[in-house]
């Protein structure tokens, strides 16, 4: 069984960032972008369930932009679908530790949480960072 990403956004973010996750990575033939919104006759219920419908026979995973925004809200409603994956917060740090993974696991669900809760540790206030940093350094 194949899997495949999905990273759906409002605007061009989804894009933006499958660019970003191609110039660091390569290989994303797995990895496709939704951009929602940019037309103003853009049918979200639609496109989410071409999307569905054609990986019904994959093992979908969608990382959408923001939790509780109509883009994730609607993938929700697909979220009791077998093998399919739905995680929020799209970031690069996320993108490229997954991808890295993401062939060699069979277990899809375990390598989502690992690498979720260490995508986590990358967002940071360098400023912050930095001050702690010297006071160790002072020690």
């Amino acid at each position: 069984m194949e899997t495949r990403i999905v990273l759906a956004s409002h605007g061009k973010f989804a894009s933006g960032i499958l660019s970003s996750l191609k110039l660091l990575y390569g290989n994303t033939e797995s990895v496709t972008a939704m951009d929602c919104y940019i037309d103003p006759k853009y049918d979200l219920q639609k496109n989410v369930k071409k999307v569905i419908d054609e990986n019904s026979d994959n093992r979908l995973l969608v990382i959408t932009d923001i939790l509780g925004g109509s883009v994730n809200n609607e993938f929700l409603k697909y979220i009791k679908k077998s093998n399919f994956y739905l995680v929020s917060g799209l970031n690069l740090p996320f993108l490229l530790e997954l991808m890295t993974q993401i062939t060699e696991t069979s277990d899809l669900e375990l390598l989502i949480k690992n690498v979720l809760d260490n995508s986590k540790e990358s967002i940071q206030f360098c400023n912050e960072s930095i001050k702690r940093i010297n006071k160790e350094e002072d020690f």
